[in-house]
Parts: C-alpha cells; structure tokens; sequence
C-alpha cells in the first residue's frame, strides 16, 4: 500500500477506510465487522470515525474491530464543534477513547468550525497531545480563509474535506495552499456515496481496464501522491473491490475524458460539505 507522509514525519497508507453510517444497525454489525477487518487484513489501516457518526456507534464498532490489533491501525476521529471549547474538547476525546477501547487516538480532528475560536480548540488540541490522548492533531472541513486563521505555527496534521470527481473545487485554492504547508488532504466521500457510478465516462473508463466505476473514481482521487481517501465499505467484497482501486493507474487519455466530464475548477467555489 502506497503511503503519505503527514507534517509529523509519519506515514499513513494511502486509502484507508471510512465509518459514517456504520454502527447504527445491529443486524449489520457482524458484517461491518468483517469488513473493517478485511480492510486491516488488505492494508487499509487508517480508519476515520467521529463521535458524531451514530452519536459513538462507529466508534464503539471500530473498537471492536481493532480489539487485539490496535498497534496495526492508525486511528482517526473528530470532535463535534458543540464540544471544541478547551474542557469541551478533553471530554469528548476521553469519552471516544473509552468508545474505541483504547489509550490514545493517532489523529483528532475538529471535525467543521463552530461558534468557539480556532486558537481555542486548537489550544485543547495541543494540550491533549502533550497528555497522550492523542498522537496528534488536525481540521476537517476548513477552507483556505479558515486555515488563515489558525494560530501562527500551528500546522494541522491534514484537512479532511469533500473531494471527488464532482466535488473539485479544492483544487483551485485549497489544495495548492495545503501543499504549501505540506499539509495532506484526507478525501471523504471519494465516490460520492455512490452517486458518481452510473456515469457513462467513468463507465468508460472502467470497462477500458477491466475495473468498476467506483475503482475508477477511488483511483482518480488517488492520482494525487498526497491525498488520502477514506471510503466506507460495510461489507467484505467492497472492501476489497476498494483495495483493488489503489494499484489501478489512469492514462492521460482516461484522465482527459473525466475532465471532460467533470471539468476543472477555473475560480473559487466555496467548500462543500455533506
């Protein structure tokens, strides 16, 4: 599995695995299970989660998968902007650790900006990284004027936001400012949530490898050597078939008809959120 290298020095595999709207359904549990234990099994051991995916649910599901195999995952999960005050933050960090049945959480974000400044919740941030809570910290959701107003020096560990073939405003400002800070995007919804795959250019594309739309749209999003995409997955065979997307390598030709399709930003487009 290719990786990336976040601002800390440390490298996070390329596409790891997404949980919103896992963990709500008990008849789905056993199922989810597997998969996010396959995706370990493939390589895929980022897992992204928030307290605000089923109220803790996916974090409660995430920590049963990782029961026995925390030291092979690379954990990530956010804090809600309600709770991004400086008591606020240490609250909702202790109590998704004891969700997720671990000591620590490798990457928290703030997971949108609210009402509470960024100085304060980065300042909550900082301190829960000094404690050992967390290993580190980052945003999600922050466009370029956002991360303007971060405190001098403090450089998130990435971004995470909506970025796909039909989400492409990123890439006018937001992407080049981060790769001035050196700082990874972490891609959600890179398919997005399905919509992308009835499209007859990435249908196209696909039928031209042998591969299926939605390993079209994760490899196209993973063109990039410093984004990562965090796809969920809540049974095995998808999982796999998102494995399978990040060997696949686009031609010119194929990136050429997706741009067709789905054209390039050429001005600013305000970020989009699901």
């Amino acid at each position: 599995m290719r990786t990336v290298k976040l601002p800390s020095g440390t490298a996070v595999p390329a596409l790891g695995q997404g949980t919103w709207h896992m963990g709500d359904d008990p008849s789905r549990r056993a199922q989810e299970l597997e998969a996010l234990r396959t995706g370990i099994d493939l390589g895929m051991t980022l897992i992204d989660t928030a307290e605000m995916y089923g109220s803790g649910a996916a974090e409660e599901l995430v920590g049963e998968a990782v029961r026995g195999r925390r030291d092979e995952v690379f954990l990530v999960s956010k804090v809600l902007p309600s709770h991004a005050d400086r008591r606020g933050t240490v609250e909702a960090c202790r109590a998704g650790l004891r969700r997720l049945g671990t000591d620590r959480i490798d990457l928290y974000l703030l997971h949108w900006r609210g009402g509470v400044p960024l100085a304060e919740t980065v300042e909550a941030l900082q301190n829960l990284v000094r404690e050992g809570d967390i290993r580190f910290w980052g945003v999600s959701n922050l466009d370029t004027d956002d991360l303007a107003d971060l405190p001098d020096g403090a450089v998130p560990e990435t971004d995470q936001v909506l970025y796909n073939l039909s989400r492409r405003g990123p890439e006018f400002d937001l992407l080049p400012r981060c790769r001035e800070l050196a700082v990874p995007l972490m891609a959600y919804s890179p398919v997005e949530q399905g919509r992308l795959l009835q499209h007859p250019a990435l249908r196209t594309v696909a039928e031209a490898h042998g591969a299926t739309p939605a390993q079209v749209a994760l490899a196209w999003v993973l063109r990039h050597e410093d984004v990562v995409a965090i796809p969920k997955a809540s049974v095995r065979a998808h999982v796999e078939e998102n494995r399978a997307a990040a060997d696949l390598r686009l031609t010119d030709e194929d990136r050429a008809v997706l741009d067709e399709a789905f054209p390039p930003p050429h001005r600013k487009r305000p970020l989009e959120i699901l």
